[in-house]
């Protein structure tokens, strides 16, 4: 299981996880750790490289929005004691290694590659039982789910690698006579070429598979490789790791820094070796993207999915949609319907299907399957339950009991939300669902676009030409017709607009975000026509 038998060596004697660099596993020579609490058990249940090691000064910033009126409150906090994994020194070793290893990986067949993604996928899938049991105990995923996530995360490693050798296998030629006043005496020859270094830093709802998302794609692309997983779900990710290490990529393309806090964070994302960051998160990203310089940027930074419910909705399919997209992995996901803006005269029938529906829901330990487990941390529980009280301060409707013991927080809808309630506007990543009530498909729509973020969104109605309007109206990345917002299948384009991230992923647009055009022109001496 975790830790042990191909997993050995990524752990030392004191059950501490070292940090992965220059293919060894090693151990920081800040000699410090950080524990991984189980949210379940609230309990440290694994440690890894880090600890604290400076005083700083950090200034938040926190958007909210009440009605048409965002707010912006700065709070300064002082004296805040920030972790690291690595000292600079050896952050910087790892971007020398990573370097130099990118040269001589960029010269490596594209096939062969290719062969050393397949192989890594199928050590992954060998292996997904103690990676799965990692994501349990560090981030409270239903134990079949995690499985699913390690097996997902196998199958998308293979996908890039045969998608990496379609795509970046293919060149362009342009010749000079398409254009006004030239004469076909020069040809252009145009491909895909690595970017350098690539950072990668995945959130911890999805610490494997979101890391392989970034990885295989730079991979591929003849990048090379430094991830900073999340600290939950770093273990899960360490292990994760091993298994491209089995797999016999060269070393110094594949780096895995962990531990918390800005100082490594900031000197990883500012360090001038890194050509390349892909990050998914929160807020943090913002203040990365200020920073991070002239170099490429894909980000997915959360939402707010919008679900628009038509008068003609099969509203058992509405129900079913509801209760999934807004509770699986009790709503830690960007892609969870966050906001449910149903037609008046359908909303009493929806809301009694959906609370039919949800009773059916199983809450308890990730271990024994439950659909409700217990969200990552005490402090997001906190943010959750700030979130509720509001709501029901200003008068929402409840339609279960508010249960909250720890960090497991029962499944709650809430009814009857207005747009001066901050659950109308704010992320809770937990299972809270709001319904507002609509009157009209317009004020659906309005309320979608007013919001700062921009990911997914669904509409659900038995009419397509009004889906397709609806669509093209909502100010999302993605909308969905007739289902709940889903990131999959892994090769579908994944992009978010406004606050909800920059560029867009999927395994062909991250290999093409990954590269960048080269062109050889050639000038010939005379214009060239062939077929006389």
């Amino acid at each position: 299981m975790a830790g042990t038998g191909v997993f050995t060596e990524i752990v030392d004697g004191d059950q501490v996880y070292k940090y992965y660099a220059d293919g060894e596993w090693k151990k920081s020579a800040s000699g410090k750790s950080v524990s991984i609490v189980n949210p379940t058990t609230r309990k440290p249940q694994y440690k890894v490289q880090g600890g604290a090691t400076r005083i700083a000064k950090l200034t938040c910033v926190i958007r909210f929005h009440c009605g048409s009126i965002f707010f912006i409150a700065f709070f300064r906090l002082v004296d805040w004691v920030f972790g690291t994994a690595c000292t600079q020194e050896e952050v910087n070793k790892v971007m020398e290694a990573a370097k130099a290893a990118q040269k001589l990986w960029a010269r490596t067949p594209l096939w062969k590659r290719a062969e050393h993604l397949h192989k890594a996928a199928a050590i992954l899938k060998e292996h997904k039982a103690p990676i799965a049991e990692c994501l349990v105990k560090e981030i409270a995923k239903p134990a079949k789910d995690a499985v699913t996530e390690v097996v997902r995360s196998g199958d998308l490693v293979s996908y890039t690698a045969e998608e990496g050798v379609r795509i970046l296998g293919e060149g362009k030629l342009l010749v000079s006579d398409s254009f006004p006043g030239n004469e076909r005496s020069k040809y252009c020859l145009s491909s895909k070429v690595p970017l350098g270094v690539v950072l990668a830093i995945p959130p911890f709802n999805y610490p494997v598979n979101l890391a392989v998302s970034k990885i295989a794609p730079a991979l591929i692309a003849g990048n090379s490789l430094v991830l900073k997983p999340p600290t939950q779900g770093a273990v899960a990710a360490l292990h994760m790791i091993q298994c491209f290490h089995l797999a016999g990529f060269p070393k110094g393309l594949i780096s895995c820094v962990t531990g918390k806090g800005s100082e490594i964070g900031d000197f990883l994302t500012m360090h001038p070796g890194v050509n390349c960051i892909s990050f998914t998160g929160g807020d943090t990203g913002i203040a990365i993207s200020k920073k991070a310089g002239m170099i490429p940027l894909q980000m997915e930074l959360g939402g707010k999915d919008a679900c628009i419910v038509l008068e003609d909705a099969d509203l058992d399919l509405v129900a079913s949609n509801i209760v999934k997209g807004g509770y699986s992995y009790s709503g830690q996901r960007c892609t969870a319907v966050k906001v449910v803006l149903v037609m008046e005269s359908v909303a009493d029938a929806i809301v009694e299907k959906v609370k039919a529906t949800m009773a059916k829901l199983s809450v308890g330990s990730p271990e024994d399957d439950c659909d409700i487990t217990p969200v990552v941390s005490e402090s997001s529980a906190n943010f959750i339950e700030g979130l509720v009280k509001d709501a029901k301060e200003k008068g929402a409707t409840f339609c279960q009991e508010y249960q909250r013991e720890g960090n497991l927080i029962w499944p709650l809808l809430l009814d009857h939300v207005r747009p001066d309630m901050r659950i109308a506007w704010e992320e809770p990543f937990g299972p809270v669902l709001p319904v507002i009530r609509i009157s009209s498909v317009e004020e659906g729509i309005h309320h979608c676009n007013a919001s700062n973020f921009g990911l997914q969104g669904c509409v659900f109605t038995r009419d397509i030409n009004k889906a397709i309007l609806i669509s093209d109206a909502m100010e999302t990345g993605t909308v969905q017709i007739n289902s709940a917002p889903a990131r999959g299948p892994d090769h579908f384009p994944f992009q978010g607009l406004k606050d909800s991230g920059i560029g867009s992923q999927g395994i062909t647009n991250s290999i093409n975000m990954m590269t960048k055009i080269k062109s050889t022109v050639i000038n010939l001496p005379s214009p060239s026509y062939t077929m006389g």
